[in-house]
C-alpha cells in the first residue's frame, strides 16, 4: 500500500497543529469519538486530511449531501493525488420508490433515473477497498443501504493470468454472470466483446479496458487501453475483473433463496386468506410468482432489491451488508457536519419502514421486503469503532460521548467571524438593495436568506426587476444545477443568490460579503441558535464580511448566536493582534466535480480526434473528403444522443478541416 501522503502548497497554520496532534494521538490511543469543533473558514477540512496522514488509515468520510459531498471528494482529490479518494453517493438523479397509500387506494411505481458516473464513482469506491488500504471515501448516508456482502463481492471476481489456462466459453460465462453485457460492436463500460482469440472487457468502474488475448486455451497477453482511442496504457500480468452491478449473486446462491421465498409466499398467502384478506392474498401471490419466475429463468427480476434478505442468505431481521462492511476493521471515519448528519443517519430507518409497512400489509411484497433497509443508527455506530465528529455547531449528543472536543477557531488567513448587525424588518428590502448595490460596486457578492420557497422565488423576481443579476436556490433545483448555481455566483455571472438551508453547511464562497437573514426572530429550526451561527460563517471567508438579521425583536437563538459570534471574533482578533496577522480573504480555485468530468470527457473525445485524423492524408483531397463524411457521420450520432458539447467540438474540427487549418 501507499502511505497517505498530503499534498499541499501549505503547511498547518493557527491552531491547526495543536489540532491535528490531538485528533491523532486520539485515534492511536484507541478513543471512540473525538470531536473538532471547528469555526467555519478554519480549514478544518485540511485539519482531517492531516489526521488521515499521521494515522494512516482507510477512512470514510459521510456528508449530508450530495453537494458537499462533491466539494469534499475533490478538495480530497487534491490532497492526496497518490492515492486512492472515492465518491460514494446515490446514483439516483431521480428517484421515487415504491409506495401505497391506503386512504386513497394509491399504488405508486417504483420509477428511477440512474446517473451512470455516480454509478462507476460507487463501484470504483468498493474495488477499491478490495484491493488496497490507502483508501478514503468520500460518501453521504446512501453508505448505509445495502449492497452485496464483502465475501460475495469478493468471490465473484474474474481473473486471468498470463500464462495461465483460460476457458473462454466458462470466462465469457463468467463476466454474464457479473451482470457484464456482451455487445461486440460497440465496448462501453459495463460490456465485454469477442473478436477471434481476443477478449475486450471494459470494466463498468474504470476509465480504461482490458483486452485478453488468448492462444487457444492459454492467455498469452494481457493490455489495458483506452477504449476510444484503442491507445495500449499498460502491459499486464494479469487482470481483475470485479461485477458491474453491486448487488450481484452466484446462481447457486438464487436458486437456494427460491425456495426459501416460495415457502414465505405460501406462509404469508395463508395468514391473508385466514383473515379474509382476498384482495391482497391474490395480489400478493400473483406478483411473487411472477418475480419467481423472472429469478427461476433471467436471475433477476425487477425489484429484486424487495428479497434481497432470502437472497444473501439472512435471517428475519437481521440487518443488510452495507459499505462500512467492506473497510477493514481499523477504518477511521469522519462525520462532516454532525450536527446535521447524525440525525439525518438515525431518521434513514424508521421513514423506510413506514413505506414499506403499507406495501407488505396490503399485498404488495412479502414480509421479507422489509429487510431491504438501511442500518438503524445503533447498528451504524456498531460498526464505527473510531469516529470524529466535524462540526461549527456540534450537537450536545457528539460532545457528551466524545473523549475530547478540540476547537479549532482560528483561521490561517488571519480572518475573524464577520460583524453582526440587527436592523428593523421595516424597510427592510430598501437596506438589502443598498447594501447589495454597495457590494457590487466593490466586486463581491451577496446572499439572502429567506423562510420559504414561495419567499425566496418572489424576492428573486423582485430583485431581479431591481436590474440585479440574482437567483434562487432551494430543495427542487436539482443537485447538478444547484452545484452550477453556485460556480455562477462565484464567477460574477450572479450578483445575488436566495436561498432557505441549503446554503448553511460547508458550502465555500469566498467572494461573499454581505449576508442578509430575513425574519431572523422567528422561532423554528432554520432561525435556531445552531443554523444562525453556520448562517453566519457563510460570511466568514471574506474580509469584509458583515451580516444583518432583520428582526423586530431579539430571540434567544439570536442572542446565543451573537454573544458566541463574538467571543470567537475576540479570540480570533487577540492573536491575529500577538501575531502581527492582516486578515486577507479567502482565495479559491473555481472548479467542481462537474467542471473536472466535463474536461475529462473534453480530452477523451481530443485525443480520439487525433487517432481518427492519423490514419488519413490531409494532402491527398479524397482522404480529405472521406474523414470529413466520416467526423460529420459521428457528429451527427453524438447530437442524436444528446452529447452536443462533444457534436459542437467535432463541428469545430470540421470546419477547420475543410479550411485547411489541420
Amino acid at each position: 500500500m501507499k502511505p497517505f501522503k498530503v499534498v499541499a502548497p501549505f503547511e498547518p497554520a493557527g491552531d491547526q497543529p495543536e489540532a491535528i496532534a490531538a485528533l491523532a494521538a486520539g485515534v492511536n490511543a484507541g478513543d471512540r469519538f473525538q470531536t473538532l469543533k471547528g469555526v467555519t473558514g478554519s480549514g478544518k477540512t485540511f485539519t482531517m486530511a492531516k489526521v488521515i496522514e499521521a494515522v494512516q488509515k482507510p477512512t470514510l468520510i459521510i456528508s449530508h449531501n450530495k453537494t458537499l459531498s462533491a466539494q469534499l471528494f475533490r478538495e480530497f482529490k487534491d490532497f492526496f493525488p497518490d492515492n486512492a479518494v472515492e465518491y460514494f453517493v446515490s446514483y439516483y438523479d431521480y428517484y421515487q420508490p415504491e409506495a401505497y397509500v391506503p386512504t386513497r387506494d394509491l399504488y405508486i411505481e417504483k420509477d428511477a433515473d440512474i446517473n451512470a458516473e455516480i454509478e462507476r464513482h460507487r463501484l470504483s469506491a468498493t474495488r477499491s477497498l478490495m484491493e488496497r488500504r490507502d483508501v478514503i471515501i468520500v460518501a453521504t448516508v446512501s453508505c448505509i443501504y445495502g449492497l452485496a456482502t464483502p465475501e460475495v463481492y469478493r468471490e465473484m471476481k474474474v481473473e486471468a493470468a498470463v500464462g495461465e489456462e483460460l476457458d473462454p466459453v466458462a470466462f465469457k460465462r463468467e463476466l454474464v454472470s457479473l451482470q457484464y453485457e456482451r455487445n461486440d460492436s460497440v465496448l462501453e463500460r459495463g460490456r465485454f466483446r469477442v473478436r477471434g482469440d481476443v477478449i475486450e472487457v471494459y470494466p463498468a468502474y474504470a476509465n480504461e479496458a482490458y483486452r485478453v488475448e488468448l492462444d487457444f486455451d492459454r492467455v498469452e497477453r494481457i493490455r489495458r487501453f483506452d477504449p476510444v482511442s484503442g491507445q495500449v496504457v499498460e502491459e499486464l500480468d494479469a487482470a481483475v475483473i470485479y461485477p458491474a452491478k453491486q448487488f450481484v449473486m452466484p446462481e447457486t446462491m438464487v436458486q437456494r433463496a427460491l425456495s426459501t421465498i416460495k415457502e414465505e409466499l405460501a406462509e404469508r398467502y395463508e395468514e391473508l386468506m385466514s383473515k379474509r384478506r382476498l384482495v391482497e392474498a391474490q395480489r400478493l401471490k400473483t406478483r411473487v410468482e411472477y418475480d419467481i419466475e423472472l429469478l427461476e429463468e433471467m436471475g433477476y427480476c425487477p425489484g429484486i432489491e424487495n428479497y434481497s434478505g432470502p437472497l444473501s442468505g439472512r435471517a428475519r431481521g437481521q440487518r443488510p451488508s452495507v459499505l462500512l462492511d467492506y473497510f477493514p476493521d481499523d477504518f477511521l471515519t469522519f462525520i462532516d457536519e454532525s450536527h446535521v448528519t447524525l440525525p439525518q443517519v438515525g431518521a434513514m430507518y424508521a421513514g423506510d419502514r413506514s413505506r414499506k409497512q403499507n406495501l407488505v400489509d396490503y399485498g404488495f411484497r412479502l414480509p421479507c421486503a422489509l429487510d431491504n433497509r438501511p442500518l438503524k443508527f445503533d447498528e451504524f455506530e456498531g460498526l464505527t469503532r473510531r469516529v470524529i465528529y466535524v462540526s461549527a455547531t456540534p450537537g450536545a449528543a457528539e460532545a457528551g460521548k466524545s473523549a475530547r472536543v478540540v476547537e479549532q477557531m482560528i483561521r490561517p488567513t488571519g480572518l475573524v467571524d464577520p460583524e453582526i448587525l440587527v436592523r428593523p424588518s421595516e424597510g427592510q428590502m430598501e437596506d438589502i438593495y443598498a447594501e447589495v448595490k454597495r457590494r457590487i460596486a466593490l466586486g463581491e457578492r451577496s446572499l439572502i436568506l429567506t423562510l420559504t420557497k414561495r419567499m425566496a422565488e418572489e424576492l428573486s423576481e423582485y430583485l431581479a426587476s431591481l436590474s440585479l443579476k440574482v437567483r434562487y436556490i432551494h430543495s427542487e433545483v436539482e443537485t447538478i444545477e444547484r452545484v452550477e448555481i453556485l460556480t455562477q455566483l462565484r464567477t460574477g455571472e450572479y450578483d445575488v443568490l436566495v436561498g432557505i438551508n441549503l446554503l448553511r453547511e460547508g458550502i465555500d464562497l469566498p467572494e461573499v460579503s454581505f449576508i442578509a437573514i430575513l425574519d431572523a426572530d422567528k422561532i423554528g429550526f432554520l432561525r435556531s441558535a445552531t443554523s444562525l451561527v453556520q448562517i453566519i460563517g457563510r460570511a466568514a471567508r471574506n474580509a469584509a464580511g458583515v451580516v444583518v438579521m432583520y428582526a423586530d425583536k431579539m430571540s434567544d437563538a439570536m442572542r446565543v448566536a451573537i454573544d458566541e459570534t463574538n467571543r470567537r471574533r475576540a479570540v480570533q482578533q487577540a492573536y491575529n493582534e500577538a501575531h502581527g496577522i492582516t486578515p486577507t480573504t479567502v482565495k479559491k480555485a473555481i472548479h467542481d466535480i462537474l467542471q473536472r468530468h466535463k474536461e475529462e470527457k473534453e480530452e477523451a473525445l481530443g485525443a480520439e480526434l487525433e487517432t481518427v485524423k492519423g490514419a488519413y492524408n490531409l494532402l491527398v483531397p479524397e482522404q480529405k473528403a472521406a474523414l470529413v463524411k466520416r467526423l460529420e457521420r459521428d457528429m451527427l450520432e453524438r447530437a442524436k444522443n444528446l452529447e452536443f458539447e462533444a457534436a459542437a467540438i467535432l463541428r469545430d474540427e470540421i470546419e477547420r478541416i475543410k479550411a485547411g487549418e489541420s
